[in-house]
């Protein structure tokens, strides 16, 4: 491949060389030299994107900015904006209207519209800066929230919007996930764990990546990953679901780490995702979606929802329960750094 890519302007220039490892990613995700070169493209020129707002209360039906037409399954309370919205600039973010949010996220989330509402409690594994959080409240209105966040620098962010947004009632902590498969086995109907990964989709959005096509890099973060799904696995409650997102691309973090998380734990099955059917990765014959940046949406994402569908060994109490009930509040009690109720934020 050489230094000249067609852009979307239609126009040759050009550009600086696509790395060798760039180069070998995109041979092995597309057979296509065209959606190769498109591929690569979006990443060293980044497509212009709709800024999406999620709204947190209900959705005004008239809005202060211009809004591109809604795909067909986007929830009634997304918004996609006209390209050049500054949603983050105006009074009502500030107020808690609305959370800005990509629309890559939005896809990776939206798996979790395949799983049947009315859910007591919901934990967000990895919640910073927190917009599947509350795509997660919003969507399921769970009876309680944790989001839970392992790097201490980034609790403040998702205090901050939990708190903006009016996320209640809401917990926030700062565990490892091992901690929560200790004190809380089978307690959670749903989970979502949106992966610390190689971040190759944060070259569509123009920022920096270093290392992020390294084969040590995509090998640390799929083992981190493995590591955290483990633990998340043993949280749910049967008839559970389990969702895995990424914002990356390489086959060892997605569908690889899938591979490897239904053989380790084949009382998980894979959910089909109607409405993200046209997105099927073509790597496994698992339900799994792709977002590709070249396709114009959003920078890129990875998203799997697993179901656990064995009852051979039951709950070690429901989780609609008093009991267990009790048990989740006496875990915020001693590990909570934050908590939201109606009341903190009226």
């Amino acid at each position: 491949m050489g230094a000249r890519i067609m852009l979307r302007s239609q126009d040759w220039i050009e550009m600086a060389q696509p790395s060798k490892l760039l180069q070998k990613l995109s041979t092995r995700l597309f057979d296509d030299d065209a959606e190769r070169d498109r591929f690569i493209a979006a990443l060293l020129d980044p497509l212009p994107s709709h800024p999406c707002i999620l709204w947190c209360g209900n959705n005004p039906g008239t809005t202060p900015f211009d809004t591109a037409p809604p795909l067909p399954w986007q929830p009634v309370w997304i918004d996609r904006l006209a390209i050049g919205s500054r949603p983050g600039q105006h009074p009502l973010h500030q107020q808690g209207a609305y959370y800005c949010i990509d629309f890559s996220s939005i896809f990776a989330a939206s798996v979790l519209c395949a799983v049947p509402q009315s859910r007591p409690w919901a934990i967000d594994l990895c919640a910073a800066p927190g917009g599947k959080s509350i795509f997660l409240w919003k969507l399921l209105q769970p009876q309680h929230l944790i989001a839970n966040e392992v790097i201490g620098k980034r609790l403040g962010m998702l205090k901050s919007n939990l708190q903006r947004c009016g996320i209640y009632p809401a917990s926030i902590t700062n565990l490892d996930p091992q901690i929560f498969a200790t004190h809380l086995p089978q307690a959670f109907p749903v989970a979502i764990v949106d992966a610390p990964c190689s971040g190759q989709s944060l070259l569509a959005k123009g920022s920096k990546a270093p290392g992020c096509f390294h084969p040590v890099t995509l090998n640390k973060n799929a083992n981190r990953q493995k590591r955290i799904l483990a633990n998340t696995a043993a949280l749910i409650a049967p008839q559970g679901y389990l969702a895995y997102t990424t914002c990356t691309y390489s086959l060892e973090e997605n569908e690889q780490v899938c591979a490897w998380f239904l053989k380790r734990f084949p009382q998980f099955q894979p959910v089909a995702v109607p409405h993200l059917a046209a997105y099927q990765s073509t790597f496994t014959d698992h339900p799994c979606y792709r977002l590709w940046p070249q396709q114009g949406l959003g920078a890129g994402a990875f998203a799997a929802l697993f179901q656990q569908q064995d009852d051979s060994a039951p709950a070690r109490s429901s989780p609609s329960t008093d009991a267990t009930a009790g048990a989740l509040q006496a875990f915020l009690t001693k590990f909570a750094i934050a908590s939201f109720s109606m009341l903190e934020s009226d």
